[in-house]
């Protein structure tokens, strides 16, 4: 018989872990060592958030899945508005901070612009981003800073593109993006940069309703705003703000931090170098995304009523931190903590799982597959340029990956 463990909560966090932890300088690509003691121990650990509140730190595989499919753990920021402490108010509420049926409601006006088919008729279009970047990367000379140069330009690009955001305009989305991603952020400054990115769309937006164009904001204005009424203007330019925001963050880290993980694994990169199969290709890009999982703690719940999660008792009202890192190195994948292309890796949650998994996971599916090749096979002796101890992690973000990334060939 399995038994329930109760522990009350403590009024506040003086004495518990933080979370998600300190990673080990020698094996940076691996969650923080701590998590995998949770892992095995109870599986649920309470820590304290980066912004000093309170939470369940879920680390396993099956109890992650569990949370992130349970309708009785809620993301719904208005209801609980310690899930969003940067919404400034007059802003609406973007589609990852609702439950169901809202959620479904928001997020169907939003997938025909991100099924496989639609996002397969983009690859030539990616694949002629990532020439351009590479060939002038290689242009300007070794060395390089592989971020600039080539992991954020092309997401970059690609998501200013779909949405209709004028890529002139990408300094200014990214430094905004960076501050609402930073964990050390103050409150004030982070609200800040929200609401000035709001803004920013919200005028995008406007523009857009007068002189509309082929994109993404266009057709969400013409059909569900003017036409049906499903969605007003300041939703539109909140979703927009989400997907601008995640679009290119997520996958430039993971670009990155990739072709690390590849540099310091020569055999492994070879497997994508010298193949021309879309398949060998696409299945070590999953591998990668399990074995890399950059999202470090951005899926926070709220329990709506006492549950049972991993034979721990969570009390309504208590947070859950959803530890995907951890979950992709549980033992549900043989040699988890061995980067090993040719594993079949589907089933990872490096995008989440659940009503909430990420909307975009088809498009970043196809960015990782272009650009990591293209790279590998046009600079067959790409190195790192510095050693890597001096590689400057993002341990402050709440995205894992790297500051910059010297490269020389």
């Amino acid at each position: 018989m399995s038994t329930v463990t109760d522990q009350t909560q403590p009024n506040d966090g003086t004495d518990l872990p933080d979370y998600p932890g300190a990673r080990s300088a020698h094996c940076p690509f691996d969650p923080p060592p701590v998590q995998a003691g949770w892992r095995r121990a109870n599986g649920l650990t309470q820590v304290r958030l980066s912004n000093g509140r309170i939470a369940w730190a879920v680390t396993r595989y099956d109890d992650v899945k569990q949370l992130l499919g349970d309708p009785r753990l809620s993301a719904d920021g208005h209801r609980y508005p310690q899930l969003m402490e940067t919404q400034q108010h007059g802003q609406p509420q973007a589609f990852p901070r609702m439950d169901d049926p809202e959620h479904s409601r928001i997020r169907r006006t939003l997938t025909g612009e991100f099924t496989v088919r639609r996002v397969e008729a983009m690859r030539p279009h990616v694949r002629s981003l990532v020439d351009r970047f590479l060939e002038e990367m290689i242009a300007a000379g070794s060395p390089a800073d592989l971020v600039r140069a080539y992991a954020l330009p092309i997401p970059s690009l690609v998501i200013s593109l779909l949405l209709g955001v004028p890529y002139d305009d990408h300094t200014f989305f990214q430094t905004r993006s960076a501050t609402l991603m930073r964990k050390g952020t103050p409150q004030e400054e982070r609200k800040a940069a929200s609401g000035e990115l709001f803004g920013y769309l919200l005028e995008l937006v406007k523009r857009k309703e007068r002189e509309p164009g082929d994109d993404l904001i266009s057709r969400l204005i013409a059909e569900r705003v003017v036409t049906t009424g499903e969605l007003t203007h300041h939703d539109v330019a909140m979703n927009s703000m989400v997907i601008l925001h995640a679009g290119h963050e997520t996958t430039a880290n993971m670009i990155a931090l990739g072709t690390l993980a590849l540099l310091e694994n020569p055999e492994q990169a070879a497997r994508i170098r010298d193949t021309d199969d879309p398949k060998v290709v696409a299945t070590a890009v999953e591998e990668l995304l399990r074995y890399l999982t950059i999202a470090q703690d951005m899926l926070v719940r709220v329990a709506t009523e006492d549950i049972i999660v991993g034979g721990h008792l969570v009390r309504e009202g208590e947070m859950l931190v959803s530890g995907l890192p951890s979950a992709n190195r549980d033992s549900v994948f043989e040699t988890a903590d061995a980067l090993d292309l040719d594993r079949d890796a589907r089933g990872h949650v490096a995008f989440g799982h659940g009503v909430h998994q990420c909307l975009g996971q088809s498009l970043a599916r196809v960015e990782l597959q272009e650009a990591l090749p293209a790279l590998l096979r046009r600079l067959p002796d790409l190195r790192l340029a510095v050693p890597l101890e001096e590689v400057r992690f993002r341990d402050d973000m709440v995205v894992y990956g790297v500051h910059e990334l010297p490269v020389a060939w």
